[in-house]
């Protein structure tokens, strides 16, 4: 099995923590990894901003860098998202693209649905709130959101049951909105804040330490209003915690 890591630009800049607990993690597990250097980014601030012919080039250079791989696997909900539900507007004259988009993977679901792990060689000692992001819970599927009156699962968090000496809170809301969504931050400011608050004030009413998820985007919106606030509560990249951070 070749695997290529896409490590997101913004997580490249602002998280290369998580992102390189993304390949650690994956190396323990025995995935043979390769971190592609010509890679940039998947396209999505543009294709959200509706400058589609920078999307079209961004996922054109993706496909190219990543046609190689079994799987391509990515520590953003967001991003996977991008690129498997929405690349098919963009580059379906490239001859890669089915395999490329069929075969990216959220961290996460890689582990459950590809790997499936079933034990982890891992200790996070804390009190955990998961917070499920949109683009993971309602395009990749990979947890029940409470509008679908289905079973209940959720990768993640079956994940994060293997670590040692972790305790997930249970919340009010679990799959609510933190309010971020890129560009909606910054034309929406007031609603986005509005939202975030709401988010870390449930987590903080029920008791965690930490503010847990698969996208840094949510976690970096979270974390800037904690800090604004002189807030006690922290955020960690799900990717830390499975790979058994030290803090």
């Amino acid at each position: 099995m070749k695997v290529g890591l896409f490590i997101p630009c913004f997580m490249d800049m602002l998280f290369p923590e998580a992102a390189m607990a993304s390949l650690e993690l994956l190396e323990k597990l025995g995935v043979n990894v390769e971190y592609p250097q010509q890679q940039t980014c998947c396209g999505q601030p543009m294709a959200n901003t509706g400058c589609n012919t920078d999307a079209k080039a961004a996922a054109s250079h993706f496909i190219s860098t990543f046609k190689d791989y079994d799987y391509i696997v990515s520590p953003s909900g967001s991003c996977t998202a991008m690129i498997r539900q929405h690349y098919h507007g963009l580059a379906e004259e490239d001859k890669a693209w089915e395999h490329v988009t069929a075969n990216t993977y959220e961290l996460c679901e890689f582990l459950v649905d590809i790997l499936k792990v079933e034990k982890l060689d891992s200790a996070f000692r804390h009190k955990v709130g998961y917070h499920s992001a949109c683009h993971g819970l309602r395009e990749l599927r990979l947890a029940q959101s409470s509008e679908r009156q289905l079973e209940s699962f959720s990768k993640p968090e079956k994940l994060l049951h293997m670590v040692q000496g972790i305790e997930l809170v249970k919340l009010n809301r679990p799959d609510e909105c933190c309010g971020f969504g890129g560009t909606f931050a910054v034309a929406e400011e007031s609603v986005s804040c509005s939202m975030g608050n709401d988010r870390i004030n449930d987590h903080k009413s029920n008791g965690a330490e930490y503010i847990v998820s698969t996208d840094s985007s949510c976690l970096m919106h979270m974390d800037g209003l904690i800090r604004r606030q002189k807030g006690n509560l922290k955020v960690l990249h799900i990717s830390q915690v499975l790979n058994g951070a030290k803090l």
